[in-house]
């Protein structure tokens, strides 16, 4: 199945409060607290994580990065068509192009990131007319929520 699946904003909330969960789970273990989930064109779960740049020693373990890899091998395939991508942090350079990479049909993500996002706050490379594929964008979803266990994340570290 190809395109987007109908999700609405109720399912959108949904699963960003999974992923607010996970990515409090993984700013209890020292992690950035940013998560990342994919849904399938069903609406299923296809894979879910928090960051684990620390554990791994690996400074690609982005979170949104991970979940497309488990995605991919889950499914057998790399192309992500009708996929839906939820991250609670604005992606970076590396997750958006992951995503563009994937041909993900939608990514939703939580609050912006003016240092680091580049689906619309520095650069929006999610959409860019240049590359051979574009995601469709629904930002701001429980952007609050989102923001407020960075900050306490950040707060607590100093």
């Amino acid at each position: 199945m190809t395109g987007t699946p109908p999700f609405g904003p109720a399912d959108h909330e949904a699963r960003m409060r999974r992923a607010l969960e996970l990515a409090a789970r993984g700013g209890a273990r020292g992690e950035v607290p940013v998560a990342a989930l994919v849904v399938d064109p069903e609406g299923r779960i296809a894979a879910e994580t928090h960051n684990r740049t620390r554990e791994l020693a690996d400074p690609t373990a982005h979170a949104e990065v991970l979940a497309l890899r488990a995605a991919a091998a889950k499914l057998g395939d790399w192309r992500l068509e009708g996929y839906t991508l939820y991250a609670t942090l604005e992606p970076c350079a590396m997750c958006a192009g992951a995503a563009v990479l994937a041909r993900v049909g939608t990514l939703v993500f939580g609050a912006p990131d003016p240092r680091a996002g580049m689906c619309g706050s520095l650069e929006n490379l999610a959409q860019d007319p240049r590359l051979n594929h574009r995601v469709e964008l629904v930002a701001g979803v429980l952007a609050g929520e989102s923001v407020r266990l960075l900050r306490d994340f950040f707060r607590a570290r100093r």
